[in-house]
């Protein structure tokens, strides 16, 4: 059918048609949907009563019917509207690329500000993280040691026998590495305290 001016975006409904067999009730629908009012059923000309009828089973992705449609019946669904899958914060089934390393004080967090009742941003500089401690015992020849990757030498703390050491003179760093200029020696304890960024 041709439109004068532009073509509507409403009123387009997608059809399945389902193949029946006079035992089968439980089908698969061709899109998820919300509740068993966002289909209209047809078997054989006669159009089906929600919940009645039909209800819809395993997450709006399946049509039950309450009687098996005949192998004869002409059996279609007109989809009103579809589901809309969305990932809720806090939600187990949230799926999300992970950070592999330390967040840049301009990187942001997402969280739920529940004095607001409202989704808010946060920038990671104004993060407060907990401090992280590492603790290690020298052996004479040992003088790197592991952090966590994206700690520099300006925001973690080298502490050999409870002598605080110098960055970049005592010790560098290096992706996961704290690299000691002098081996401690052994039974040395060494305390690595990685600060909030």
């Amino acid at each position: 059918m041709a439109y004068l001016g532009r073509e509507p975006v409403n009123g387009y409904y997608q059809k399945q048609a389902l193949t029946t067999d006079g035992s089968t009730t439980t089908f698969a629908l061709d899109y998820t949907v919300g509740t068993v009012n966002s289909i209209l059923v047809q078997v054989d000309g006669v159009l089906q009563e929600p919940t009645s009828s039909y209800t819809i089973a395993s997450g709006g992705t399946q049509i039950v019917f309450s009687e098996a449609p005949l192998a004869t019946d002409n059996t279609f669904i007109i989809y009103l509207g579809t589901g809309y899958d969305t990932a809720i914060v806090g939600d187990s089934s949230f799926t999300h690329p992970e950070l592999a390393e330390r967040a840049a004080s301009n990187d942001k967090f997402v969280l739920y500000d529940t004095s607001a009742g409202t989704v808010k941003t946060i920038q990671a500089s104004n993060v407060v993280a907990s401090t992280v401690q590492r603790d290690y015992t020298g052996d004479g020849s040992t003088a790197a040691f592991t952090v966590t990757d994206g700690v520099t030498e300006n925001n973690i703390l080298v502490i050999v026998n409870g002598l605080v050491m110098l960055p970049g003179t005592d010790y560098t760093v290096s992706g996961t590495t704290c690299t000691l200029t002098t081996a401690p020696s052994a039974s040395d304890t060494i305390d690595i305290r990685e600060l909030p960024a």
